[in-house]
């Protein structure tokens, strides 16, 4: 069973953070990881479940206090702490492993159960590091989704010799020290006991093997960073800020590693006349007067470009209508679409002439035999 990852490593946070910066990460990292965003890769799905666990302790003050003291083990019925216990006055075993780790170095195997799992060996197989990227797009082009060609520098595996770092021809030796593990142990008397440590090797840094004739293009590192273009899908129904992974884009990994991933960010452009909210579009439609009163058919701006719409007569400002079918298309179905909403807003007439004014009066005075507005304003005048 694969060992808990710490809380706040999850949520990309240090101990005592705040539950502001608790939250605030827990939302962005969701949106970030949202298995919408990654159709087919379930590892995101398992990610998702990771930060709603991690989220779910440390944003409830009780379990936070008992998970900062105890670490995992204030959560499992089995480790005999309750609330007390051997860890409290030492921090928790992980904390206890952690100090006895920074005085001597590496993890413990040897001390009741105290400290990790040692230090990972270089020459297992470890997926690369993502990249960060970001692309800026058009209103329309969230919407109805784009092609993007991304360019981005990354880690490969150099051609000349194949990712090994040796010269074409040669081989690495195995270390002699470590014997090809990367690793090596010592023991050590402490207070505590005798010790045993796991350290990388150094005389061949880890990787377990000893190049004599290194590779001229990438100076026996295995590795060359290029420059590349990535074509990139970008989804229909994207907003502004959220995040595209794409698998096997990124950095590659080590000793046949899969690569990392490219995670793209995304920034949508405002649209001029526009605004989106969720999947919905909202425009806000200046009208006359006259146009309200005696209604009109009006041409309305919408992301499949202008409609004709029919403005009922005796239409109030403020009003709102419904374009069913023109909002946004569904991130998780991109047939389903949203609707807009355009609200008119009607424009009081400027700079009118004596004649225009008159009118208006003898408009006031002939409307519902002067019960309306036009003759509350009349009323107001004498």
């Amino acid at each position: 069973m694969a060992e808990k990852r710490d809380y706040y490593e999850v949520l990309g946070l240090k101990r005592g953070a705040s539950d502001d910066e608790i939250k605030k990460a827990y939302r962005r990292l969701v949106k970030e990881y949202h298995p919408d965003l990654h159709p087919g890769d379930k590892s995101f799905e398992a990610k998702t479940m990771e930060l709603n666990e991690a989220y779910g302790v440390l944003s409830d003050p009780e379990k936070k206090a008992k998970y900062d003291q105890f670490g995992h083990a204030a959560f499992d019925p089995n480790a005999g702490f309750g609330g007390g216990g051997f860890g409290g006055g030492f921090g928790g075993m992980d904390d206890l492993g952690d100090i006895l780790g920074s005085i001597f170095g590496g993890g413990f195997g040897g001390f009741g159960g105290f400290g990790g799992g040692g230090s990972r060996s270089r020459t297992s197989a470890q997926k690369g590091e993502s990249i960060r990227a970001r692309a800026t797009i058009e209103f329309t082009e969230a919407a109805f989704g784009c092609k993007k060609d991304i360019s981005v520098t990354r880690i490969e595996d150099c051609d000349e010799c194949g990712g090994t770092g040796c010269a074409p021809g040669t081989s690495a030796d195995s270390c002699p020290d470590c014997h090809g593990t990367g690793t090596v142990q010592t023991q050590q008397r402490t207070p505590f006991g005798v010790m045993s440590s796991t350290t990388s090797c150094r005389r061949c840094g880890g990787s377990g093997k000893l190049i004599r004739t290194p590779c001229t293009r990438c100076n026996g590192k295995g590795k060359v960073r290029r420059q590349k273009t990535v074509n990139v899908n970008i989804p229909a129904g994207i907003d502004d800020g959220q995040t595209i992974s794409l698998r096997g884009q990124g950095h590659a990994g080590l000793n046949g590693g899969p690569a990392g991933d490219l995670l793209l960010t995304v920034s949508v452009r405002p649209h001029p006349e526009l605004q989106r909210d969720g999947t919905s579009v909202l425009y806000e439609m200046p009208i006359s007067f006259v146009q309200a009163a005696l209604g009109a058919e009006v041409e309305v701006p919408t992301l499949d470009g202008k409609v004709k719409y029919t403005i009922p007569e005796g239409t109030q400002t403020g009003t709102t209508f419904r374009l069913r079918g023109k909002g946004i298309p569904s991130l998780r179905n991109s047939a389903t679409r949203g609707d807009q909403f355009v609200t008119v807003n009607i424009e009081t007439p400027k700079n009118l002439t004596r004649e225009q004014k008159e009118l208006l009066r003898e408009f006031a005075d002939s409307t519902e035999g002067g019960s309306g507005l036009f003759s509350r304003n009349k009323k107001k005048r004498k």
